[in-house]
């Protein structure tokens, strides 16, 4: 009988510890959405080929592949703006890739979901630059 009650002792700390990790194992992501901040994530690319044919369709990927995932507040993807030649201009990719998440979670989950990962198997060989920056910003 000590055993029985043992075992239903231990099962039911388990389970407690179970219950407050669930609890728990969201809530930076919950402050963050109750302080307004987001993830800012912002991708460059510097192409092998730079023809006006291979941007295009790096361009038209991000929109096939980037735009729909849950948590995307704000998505944009497009071509370096050529005549911008002020010293501060960097003149060094040749698409920007631009998105908004409401959470650092939907940014983690973007990071390893399926259509990610597809966009980055087909276009990858074209790359010869990828700089990633990203950013927490408030609202």
């Amino acid at each position: 009988m000590k055993n029985r009650s043992r075992q239903i002792t231990i099962a039911a700390a388990l389970f407690a510890a179970f219950v407050v990790a669930i609890q728990y194992s969201d809530r930076p992501h919950a402050e963050e959405k109750e302080s307004g901040s987001m993830i800012v994530h912002d991708v460059y690319f510097t192409l092998k080929d730079d023809s006006a044919q291979e941007q295009q369709r790096l361009v038209d990927a991000c929109k096939k592949y980037l735009q729909d995932h849950p948590g995307v507040v704000f998505f944009a993807a497009g071509l370096r703006v050529p005549d911008f030649k002020r010293e501060v201009n960097d003149q060094n990719f040749h698409v920007g890739l631009h998105v908004i998440f409401d959470s650092r979670k939907a940014h983690d989950d973007y990071q390893v979901a399926p259509k990610h990962l597809q966009f980055i198997e087909e276009c990858k060989g074209n790359w010869d630059k990828v700089r990633v920056f990203d950013t927490v910003a408030e609202k």
